[in-house]
């Protein structure tokens, strides 16, 4: 399995998928970063020299913001909204859909599990 930037991807898929197994790397930039490296998408992650894999690594280090740093921006981008106690930030805290979904019937992600009131609850 090739790895790059600590992550393992997968060997028998093709490169441009298996680019997306890096947090922050998505379709677009998959291909973006290939073509930068003058890799042809099509080719398997197992037919990669060392050669172009560092070259790819050196492209996402470089130019990209990816998996630990990218992580720790968009927490911090959530604390900051939460400290602010904007409407966004205040849906964070209280662990409710964010982006105006509604409320009253779905977003059980959200919400976790629905409180059972004067119900017998089965035992697990």
């Amino acid at each position: 399995m090739p790895r790059i930037l600590g992550v393992d991807i997968p060997k028998e898929k093709r490169i441009e998928a298996s680019l997306k197994y890096i947090y922050g790397v998505g379709p677009k930039r998959s291909l973006d970063i290939l073509r930068e490296a003058n890799i042809d998408p099509s080719r398997r992650a197992k037919e990669l020299s060392d050669e172009e894999v560092s070259r790819l690594t050196n492209i996402i280090q470089n130019r990209y913001v990816t998996e630990g740093d990218l992580r720790r921006e968009v927490n911090q981008n959530i604390k900051r909204l939460m400290e602010l106690g904007t409407y966004r930030g205040i849906r964070h805290r209280r662990g409710l859909p964010v982006r105006g979904q509604r409320t009253k019937t779905n977003s059980r992600t959200r919400k976790g599990r629905k409180p059972s009131i004067g119900a017998k609850t089965k035992k697990r």
